[in-house]
C-alpha cells in the first residue's frame, strides 16, 4: 500500500501495476480512506479501520460514478465517527443486505390475508399493491422513508383521487404495523404521522326522474345484465356479492338469500329477503338453469360474471345519466327505503351495516319487518321506474 494526497488528476493517472490483481492506496489527508484499484481499472473508495479488534474494509462507493473525492472523505469521517461510538457500520450493512424487501413482505402479507380476509378485500389490496406499491418491491423496509410515502400519497391523490391515495396509505401502514412486526422488523413505520386526505362521502342515487330513463336503457341490455342490475336495486346488495351469488345460498321456498359471513364486508352473515320482482327474477333464472352453480354464470375462471363496465357504460350513456357508479345502485335502494318510511335500523339490517350505536338493535330485528320494509321501498322505486321518461330521455 502507498500513500498520496488524493486529487482528480492523480486518481485519473493511477493504474494497477502489471502482474498484480489490484492495489490499495491511502489518502494522505483523511485517515483510513483508501482507494482500491483493480487490474481492469475499477476504482472504489473504502474505509480501512480496525473494528472490534479486526482490520476491516468498509466499501464507501465507486469513483467517480458514485462518489467524488470530497464525498468519499466526508463518508469516511462519518463512518469513523460511528466506529468511535462503538457502532459497526460493516455489520449494519451486512444486516441491511439480509433485510426483508417490500416485495417479500407483501408475499407474507398476502398469504396471511388470503387465510383470514374476504376474497373481495384481498382482491382490492392486490390491485392497490400492483398499481401503486410494486415499484418499491426491491427496496428494503428500512430504505422506504416517510418522505417517500408522502410524495407517493400526494402523487396518487393528484392522479387517481383521494380515495385511492388513502387506501394505498392504509395498506402500506398495515403491512409495516402488523405484518413487518410479526416477522421481527423493528424499524419505524414510514406511514406514521401522514395525514389522510379528507374524503367527501357520496350521496348520489337514482332520482325519480332518472329511474325511468335508467330502466328504459337497461331493457336494451342482454338478459344477464338486465337481471343483475335490477337485483342490485331490489336487494341493495354489494356488487361483489351479487356477481358471485350462488344458488346454494338462495332458498326460493323461504325467499331468502343468505350471504355467508366470509363474503360479507362486516364479517357477519347477511340475510336478504327476496320479495316482489326479485323473487320473479330468481325463479325464472333457476328454471332456465336448474343445475347451475351461480345465479349469474360466465365462462370465465371464476364461473360467475365479473366484467360489467362495458354494460354499465352503455346503460348510462343510453340513458343520458352522468356521474352514476354501479355502487350508487346500493345507495339508491337505501334512499328509496328511507323515503318510503322504512326505519334506519331495518335499512341497516338489509344492507349489512355494522355501527356501534345500532348493532344491538339490528341483532334483535326479525326478518319479517325487514321483508315488509324492503317490499314497501322497492315497490315505490319500481313504480317510479315504470313512469314514462321525461322529455329528452330514452324511450
Amino acid at each position: 500500500m502507498g500513500t498520496l494526497r488524493f486529487t482528480q488528476k492523480r486518481l485519473e493517472e493511477l493504474q494497477c501495476p502489471p502482474g498484480k490483481p489490484n492495489i490499495y492506496v491511502h489518502d494522505a489527508d483523511t485517515k483510513g480512506l483508501t482507494l482500491y484499484v483493480s487490474q481492469s481499472g475499477v476504482k472504489s473508495f473504502y474505509l480501512y479501520k480496525r473494528i472490534g479488534g479486526k482490520p476491516t474494509r468498509l466499501k464507501l462507493g465507486r469513483w467517480p460514478d458514485e462518489l467524488s473525492i470530497d464525498d468519499a472523505r466526508r463518508e469516511a469521517v462519518k463512518a469513523s465517527g460511528e466506529v468511535a461510538k462503538g457502532n459497526n457500520p460493516h455489520r449494519d450493512r451486512l444486516t441491511a443486505r439480509r433485510e426483508t424487501t417490500l416485495g417479500e413482505l407483501w408475499t407474507i402479507h398476502l398469504e396471511h390475508a388470503r387465510q383470514h380476509n374476504r376474497p373481495s378485500s384481498v382482491a382490492e389490496n392486490e390491485s392497490q399493491y400492483r398499481t401503486h406499491l410494486e415499484r418499491w418491491a426491491g427496496r428494503r423496509l428500512s430504505e422506504i422513508t416517510r418522505a417517500d410515502v408522502e410524495r407517493l400519497h400526494r402523487s396518487i391523490g393528484e392522479k387517481s383521487g383521494k380515495y385511492a391515495a388513502n387506501r394505498m396509505l392504509a395498506l402500506l401502514s398495515h403491512m409495516y404495523r402488523v405484518t413487518a412486526t410479526r416477522i421481527g422488523f423493528a424499524g419505524p413505520n414510514p406511514c406514521a404521522g401522514i395525514e389522510k386526505f379528507k374524503e367527501r362521502s357520496r350521496d348520489r342515487y337514482l332520482t325519480s326522474e332518472e329511474l325511468p330513463k335508467f330502466f328504459a336503457a337497461l331493457d336494451q341490455e342482454p338478459e344477464i345484465f338486465r337481471d343483475l342490475f335490477r337485483m342490485a336495486l331490489l336487494t341493495g346488495a354489494r356488487r361483489s356479492n351479487l356477481q358471485a351469488m350462488a344458488w346454494v345460498d338462495v332458498d326460493l321456498s323461504r325467499k331468502v338469500w343468505s350471504i355467508p359471513a366470509d363474503d360479507a364486508k362486516a364479517g357477519e352473515p347477511i340475510h336478504v329477503p327476496i320479495v316482489g320482482e326479485a323473487a320473479e327474477i330468481l325463479t325464472r333464472r333457476r328454471n332456465a338453469d336448474p343445475n347451475g352453480e351461480y345465479v349469474f354464470p360466465s365462462r370465465g375462471a371464476t364461473g360467475h360474471i365479473v366484467e360489467i363496465k362495458s354494460s354499465w357504460d352503455r346503460i348510462t350513456k343510453r340513458a343520458g345519466i352522468t356521474g352514476l357508479r354501479p355502487h350508487d345502485l346500493r345507495r339508491s335502494t337505501g334512499s328509496w327505503l328511507a323515503a318510503a318510511g322504512v326505519s334506519l335500523p331495518i335499512i341497516g339490517k338489509l344492507l349489512g351495516h355494522r355501527n356501534a350505536s345500532t348493532t344491538q338493535v339490528y341483532a334483535r330485528l326479525a326478518l319479517d319487518p325487514v321483508r315488509e320494509g324492503v317490499l314497501a321501498g322497492t315497490s315505490a322505486m319500481m313504480a317510479a321506474a315504470r313512469a314514462k321518461p321525461t322529455e329528452g330521455g330514452t324511450q
